[in-house]
């Protein structure tokens, strides 16, 4: 007994002493493994600081380049720029070493230009407008005919008995008047005044005396019969010139005033036809010639007299001048077609301006202004002294420099999170505008630069960039005019401000049409301003102004053809491409759903989450919609090793029962999910949302079992946390709380809103503390913020039904 105890003894000391070895080896280790993790802190430090050095490098590399490659455009003229040019002062007399003819392509093609909008406009007529001038004189010459037709012909009795003034006398005379007459000249009165019936006097007018004297004398040369026949039909004439009068008093004719009316009842009808006839022949005359708009009313009033004149009775003179000069209007209108024609062929007709000059002659004397005939001698003659003009060529580095300098100074405060990668493909961009300025093409193409960095980047960047781009090309661009410019100018900034802010690519369509209307509309009124005649508005204005709009929406078109394939090439993101990735119908997604269903659920609900917060907060939503989509893809990898696909099934890990296999199962979703992100080309801002979504997070629940299976041993905690990095953006943040409180939100099936947003809270806190979102850019104060928007969303989702009564349900 004493010896086996003894031996038991003796083994449990050689135990020991082992325990104590192992135990000063692991401590040993340990030691070592904390210098080593120290010695790669520093390493770390020092990688970090070596990379950014060499950005920083890479960065001014990119900028020299940029400058250097926009001055090489820029300053394109002054490669081989004269000395000898118009305006400068010769240095010495030069002879023509030859006979030489020479073109003047700058006349010529200003004389050209001069011809066509200084063209006058050819009219024709408007069949219209004449054809209703002439149906509105035959319609008032109608309806005087009708109206002495109603008061019969006038004289209405011999001229010898009663004169044309007494007739007229007659007619219109008053009722009073009249009976006093018959009285007078029935009772043979010789006196002056009579008693009329108030006892008042009543003086007689000198035609009432005439025709009394008339009637008394008519009186005693015929018949009493006659004289009573003549009363009669005096009588009869009044009542139907009366009649007539109150006619045109419920029908007025224009122009018509008591004497017009008069004059025209009164004519006879030998000067009624001339005068009708008269008119008639002078309006066919004056609409055959012509009335051009704007003509001045002095010169058509005098046509007017030329063509009444001498054949219209004196009576009715102003009478048929006032009316046509009221009916006429001008019916003469420009002929589009035929003035555009005429404008070609007077460009066309216009000889090519040739300067020729002989051997030995003095093309320009020393200290004389060198003219534009002088320089295109010169230049023939290869005597123009073309160099390198090292000024200009200094002037443009100036001008580029400040140029670039003052959109980053910009850039840096709207949007300061470009990448090396951005700015190469911002300088490709601004290099596009001036080369077609090298080659004298006015159709700038700022609008579809605009659209592409105001989708790709920001609106408010891609304002700035358009703006400092236009004057860029004013400088490079001398051969291209200030209208062209500023339309151009006013299209892109239409695009920089709206592309940015649109979410389908059909809407990008309809405003490149808005961005070509407003192109051509901005050509139009400036070409306006700067026209010499308004004749060339239909024959040359208005087709430029439509090509320079045309030319806006096939720009539009080619900025939103090549879209895709810059984001692709430059790995960008734009909400319409974040809103196709979105698109649950896309294989990688389609495949998530089908292999792990689960999955899919828990993304479908953590995007709802996040969605919700970020809108709160103003971040980037169809980003983040975007990324929480495919923040979990990698789970693809091994679905039954995630408990949402197991659906109630065996837990995969309880067959495994070892902590550390099952953490590397876990972390390998993500490593697996950047492989599937790089196969499928999705982007690097959603990439990073599946390693960005974990952070360095412990991985608790198998680092708790690995503690209880070591015991006592001492467990490594990096073996059970996520690589990382941390969240780096909003977005990323917002996402890593919402994919932490899916889980929790769905078990909490009975929870109030209270005890739910306890929940969260203590989520968050957790991650806080654990500085997972120090990186992220979101503050403390927002969490709270962000909590109160996941239990609503939480609340939508978990929302109580109505029981169905027993026996609702079943069939009948």
């Amino acid at each position: 007994m004493m010896k086996s105890l003894h031996s038991l003894t003796q083994q449990i000391t050689i135990w020991r002493k082992k325990y104590s070895q192992s135990y000063l080896v692991l401590r040993e280790r340990l030691i070592k493994g904390q210098l080593f993790s120290s010695k790669t802190k520093n390493s770390d430090l020092n990688r970090k600081s070596r990379n950014k050095r060499i950005k920083l490098r890479h960065s001014l590399l990119i900028l020299v380049i940029a400058i250097f490659s926009l001055t090489s455009v820029v300053s394109y003229r002054f490669y081989h720029q004269p000395r000898l040019t118009v305006g400068t002062v010769s240095p010495v007399t030069i002879q023509a070493p030859r006979d030489g003819n020479f073109e003047d392509k700058v006349t010529t093609l200003e004389k050209i230009k001069e011809v066509k909008t200084g063209i006058i406009p050819i009219l024709k007529q408007d069949r219209d407008v004449t054809i209703g001038i002439k149906r509105e004189l035959s319609k008032y010459l109608t309806t005087v005919e009708e109206l002495r037709q109603l008061v019969e012909q006038f004289p209405f009795v011999d001229t010898k008995t009663l004169s044309l003034e007494n007739q007229q006398y007659l007619r219109s005379s008053k009722d009073s008047e009249f009976k006093i007459l018959l009285k007078c000249a029935k009772n043979q009165e010789s006196t002056t005044i009579l008693d009329d019936n108030n006892g008042n006097n009543t003086e007689f007018n000198v035609a009432l005396q005439h025709t009394l004297t008339q009637l008394k004398a008519y009186r005693e040369e015929a018949s009493p019969e006659e004289f009573e026949a003549l009363i009669v039909k005096i009588t009869l004439i009044r009542y139907r010139y009366a009649q007539a009068l109150k006619k045109i008093q419920q029908q007025p004719l224009f122009l018509l005033n008591e004497s017009d009316i008069t004059t025209i009842l009164s004519l006879s009808d030998r000067d009624w036809q001339k005068t009708k006839n008269t008119l008639t022949i002078a309006t066919d005359r004056i609409l055959a010639q012509g009335i051009s708009p704007g003509i001045p009313s002095d010169i058509l009033e005098t046509a007017v007299s030329m063509q009444l004149n001498p054949d219209i009775p004196e009576s009715t003179s102003h009478l048929a001048t006032n009316l046509l000069l009221s009916i006429l209007q001008p019916n003469l209108q420009e002929d589009r077609a035929a003035t555009k024609n005429y404008a070609e062929k007077a460009g066309e007709a216009i000889p090519p301006v040739i300067v020729s000059i002989k051997e030995g002659e003095i093309i320009v004397r020393e200290g004389e202004v060198i003219s534009q005939a002088n320089f295109v001698l010169l230049d023939g003659f290869g005597l123009s002294r073309r160099e390198i003009n090292w000024l200009g060529l200094r002037l443009s580095l100036f001008v580029v420099t400040s140029i670039v300098g003052i959109f980053l100074s910009i850039q840096r405060k709207i949007y300061p999170h470009l990448r090396r990668r951005d700015y190469i493909l911002l300088c490709l961009l601004s290099l596009t505008a001036p080369i077609l300025t090298v080659f004298n093409i006015s159709y700038t193409n700022l609008s579809a630069v605009a659209l592409l960095v105001s989708s790709f980047y920001s609106p408010v960047l891609a304002i700035f960039y358009v703006a400092l781009l236009a004057a860029l090309v004013s400088f490079s661009g001398v051969s291209i005019g200030w209208e062209f410019l500023l339309a151009g100018s006013a299209g892109g900034i239409l695009a920089a401000a709206t592309a940015g802010k649109l979410r389908y690519r059909e809407a990008m369509s309809r405003l490149g049409v808005l961005v070509g209307l407003t192109q051509g509309g901005v050509y139009f009124v400036t070409h306006l301003i700067i026209s010499s005649s308004a004749a060339t508005i239909w024959s040359a204005i208005l087709p430029g102004a439509f090509y320079f709009g045309l030319s806006g929406v096939a720009w539009s078109i080619v900025a939103i053809g090549v879209s895709p394939y810059l984001e692709r090439c430059f790995d960008l993101i734009t909400p319409i491409r974040l809103a196709e990735l979105s698109n649950p119908n896309l294989p990688l997604l389609k495949r998530l759903a089908t292999e792990a269903p689960g999955t899919f659920q828990h993304t479908m609900f953590v995007s709802s989450l996040a969605e919700s917060a970020a809108r709160k907060l103003n971040c980037n939503v169809e980003l983040i919609r975007a990324g929480t989509l495919y923040h979990d893809i990698g789970k693809m990898h091994d679905p039954l090793g995630f408990i949402e696909n197991q659906m109630g099934g065996p837990n995969k890990h309880d067959e495994i029962n070892d902590p550390w296999k099952s953490a590397e199962i876990i972390k390998k979703h993500v490593t697996e999910g950047l492989v599937m992100a790089r196969k499928y080309g999705l982007p690097k801002a959603i990439r990073d949302f599946i390693p960005e979504h974990q952070g360095t997070l412990l991985i608790a629940y198998f680092y708790h079992q690995a503690q209880q299976q070591a015991k006592n041993r001492p467990i490594s905690e990096s073996d059970f946390r996520y690589d990382g990095p941390i969240p780096q953006s909003r977005e990323a943040g917002i996402m890593m709380l919402a994919d932490g409180c899916e889980a929790a939100l769905r078990s909490l099936d009975k929870a109030t809103p209270e005890q739910a947003l306890a929940t969260v809270k203590k989520i968050f806190k957790a991650r806080w503390k654990d500085q997972q979102l120090c990186d992220s850019g979101l503050s403390y104060d927002e969490l709270p913020t962000i909590a109160e928007v996941f239990i609503q969303v939480w609340q939508q989702f978990n929302h109580k039904r109505i029981a169905y009564p027993k026996g609702a349900l079943d069939s009948k």
